[in-house]
């Protein structure tokens, strides 16, 4: 058994010699830049767009009604200029009737609500008029906030000086107007036998660059 062993190992060594030996290991790298600064953010009354209550009479039965606009102010401050993105999280994921929008719960387990998202307006960046941008890919291109592409939940969202290029800025001071649009699905598929609230939910965290 033994000179078996050692004859079939050596004729794989010998038939393996002239080709090329796969490496049996592979690199993990861990990068990273710890920053000084940091950017606090903070939405005006508590960061709460409340509705208040409507009747079910109100809402159309075979497409999305929206409610009227809610307005709040954002700001972030930071301890320097700094260049830095705002990354969503819908913490309601998965439950929005339209795509790239954050949801608004479930009713009935199944029953999807609505959506809602948001429009960045009045954009200033330490005090001077800055634009909204917004990147789909995680920061390596960037888009400018408008009709075509939106601050949405699957992009990350920041702020770029006005002209041609589109870029996020350093900036010490943000502040914009934040309008919150929320529509409700069809009342076709929905079970609206008895009070329902809505529970929309959204995590807004800096992302520094």
């Amino acid at each position: 058994m033994n000179k078996y062993i050692t004859l079939l190992t050596a004729t794989l060594l010998l038939t393996g010699a002239s080709s090329v030996i796969a490496a049996s290991s592979t690199d993990l790298t861990v990068k990273g830049l710890i920053t000084p600064n940091a950017c606090t953010p903070a939405l005006a009354g508590g960061g709460i767009a409340d509705h208040g209550k409507f009747s079910v009479q109100d809402l159309n039965p075979d497409k999305h009604t929206y409610l009227p606009e809610i307005i709040m102010q954002m700001t972030v401050n930071c301890d320097a200029a700094t260049p830095f993105a705002i990354s969503p999280i819908d913490n309601r994921a998965g439950t929005g009737t339209s795509g790239n929008y954050f949801g608004l719960g479930l009713i009935n387990t199944h029953e999807k609500l609505g959506h809602f998202r948001v429009a960045p307006r009045n954009v200033m960046a330490d005090a001077t008029q800055a634009q909204a941008i917004l990147s789909t890919d995680g920061g390596k291109t960037w888009l400018k906030e408008g009709s075509t592409a939106f601050w949405g939940v699957d992009n990350i969202w920041s702020v770029g000086a006005q002209g041609t290029v589109i870029a996020p800025i350093a900036m010490k001071e943000l502040s914009l107007d934040l309008y919150v649009r929320t529509g409700i699905a069809p009342t076709n598929g929905l079970t609206l036998t008895d009070e329902v609230t809505l529970d929309g939910s959204a995590t807004l965290q800096i992302k520094y660059l």
